[in-house]
């Protein structure tokens, strides 16, 4: 499912617009974006938590050249499901 699709399901879903549901959509995603850049997290019951990761700095190596490289710290965003989306897919 792409997001026009996931759209047009949320869209028969709540008996709204379309285009009402994608500025939904995308206020979601904006609000999971804002809230770990500030290093908080998102919690959905019955869905999951997405929180930000911290990644150490590291040496690695580049594929090509075989050169080894240091790789700065990073954060990343990462999603844990919950206990309720867990067995809705099982």
């Amino acid at each position: 499912m792409n997001k026009s699709e996931l759209i047009d399901e949320i869209a028969v879903s709540a008996d709204i617009s379309k285009a009402a549901a994608g500025r939904a959509l995308d206020a979601l995603v904006a609000a999971v974006k804002t809230a770990l850049k500030k290093r908080d997290s998102v919690s959905l019951a019955g869905f999951g938590t997405f929180h930000a990761s911290a990644r150490p700095a590291r040496t690695g190596r580049h594929p090509r050249t075989k050169e080894i490289i240091e790789i700065k710290e990073a954060w990343a965003p990462k999603f844990r499901a919950g206990k309720g989306f867990k067995d809705a897919v099982n």
